[in-house]
């Protein structure tokens, strides 16, 4: 079967690896790829064309829908009041409004976010499955993964449309997780480190390579899911056309949470660093993937050591910025 596969946020991260996964995947060798992009292009070849548009307008939404078959939908926006909705809620719907209506359409695939069931924000006292309640942080972005998954849901249940949602924490790649916890400005997400310690002791620390490791407020060490945009990417390329993925949501991540105290020990013990225990306003959560593993076949092949190694392991050549396109 020859997909027309329209993915909008294609040149964002999870975007460019997915595309690479697609080219080198005999699965859609056959398949076309039209990118729906807005700021950023994606580089054309005889596989993939670029649409340059704004999910939030119909007419440029119909337009790049003609002749598709799967929408991925990456695209999202983070802490930015003025623009989420437009791009979240509006976006959506014309996307999934353009899906009912097509006669070539088969299948759309929402990259959801753990960020709607409050990951670290709440405490937990069970492993979160893809029953939990949704339980927005305070802040747009989380209020947005909410309205995603329920708007989604909804077209289930008016049109039997066949979609499933991939619900995803933290995604990890190159020397993320290393700059996740950089005591520095160059601090790769949250929390602020340097503002936890204060902008001193943040220097020294980073000079002496010390290592963050997180703790409640109860002194336990945090566990906090992560995934690697590998594993990501892998679940979506599985998810497409699979026959059990109709109308579900499947929780995308790693088999255990990271744990950052057994982090902290694994870095002194394998590179010498040393660890500063940090308790932080946090609560330990843990996503189940077992539904994925169990209906599409999916594992994730990154655990702790691996998205460790991995990290630490990356070297960025001098060309290669790193670059955040989005607050948050």
């Amino acid at each position: 079967m020859n997909r027309k596969i329209l993915i909008t946020g294609a040149a964002g991260k999870v975007g460019q690896n997915f595309i690479n996964h697609i080219k080198n995947n005999r699965k859609f060798n056959a398949d076309k790829i039209i990118a729906l992009c807005h700021n950023r292009m994606v580089k054309e070849d005889d596989q993939i064309n670029c649409v340059k548009g704004d999910i939030s307008v119909e007419t440029d939404v119909s337009n790049a829908m003609k002749g598709v078959t799967h929408v991925i939908h990456l695209a999202t926006c983070k802490e930015v009041p003025k623009d989420v909705m437009d791009i979240t809620v509006k976006g959506l719907f014309w996307l999934l409004e353009e899906c009912r209506k097509s006669p070539t359409f088969q299948q759309f695939i929402l990259l959801g976010g753990d960020a709607g069931i409050g990951h670290c924000v709440y405490p937990n006292d069970k492993p979160l499955t893809e029953e939990y309640p949704h339980r927005a942080y305070p802040g747009c972005y989380a209020l947005s993964k909410v309205l995603e998954e329920v708007m989604l849901n909804q077209y289930y249940i008016q049109y039997n449309l066949n979609g499933c949602c991939l619900r995803a924490p933290w995604i990890m790649e190159k020397d993320d997780f290393k700059m996740s916890l950089s005591f520095g400005d160059d601090a790769f997400g949250g929390p602020s480190w340097k503002d936890a310690v204060g902008a001193e002791k943040a220097v020294q620390y980073k000079k002496d390579k010390i290592i963050p490791v997180m703790l409640d407020e109860k002194g336990e060490p945090i566990k906090r899911n992560f995934v690697h945009v590998k594993d990501l990417v892998s679940a979506m390329g599985i998810a497409i056309d699979h026959p059990k993925a109709k109308q579900e949501l499947f929780n995308i991540c790693m088999n255990e949470p990271m744990d950052y105290k057994k982090m902290g020990e694994y870095l002194q013990e394998s590179r010498g660093f040393d660890f500063l225990e940090i308790k932080m306003p946090c609560f330990s959560n843990w996503l189940d993937n077992s539904k994925a593993k169990f209906l599409l076949g999916w594992s994730p092949e990154y655990d702790l050591k691996k998205l460790v190694d991995d990290s630490f392991d990356y070297v960025r050549n001098e060309s290669e910025e790193r670059v955040v396109f989005y607050p948050g």
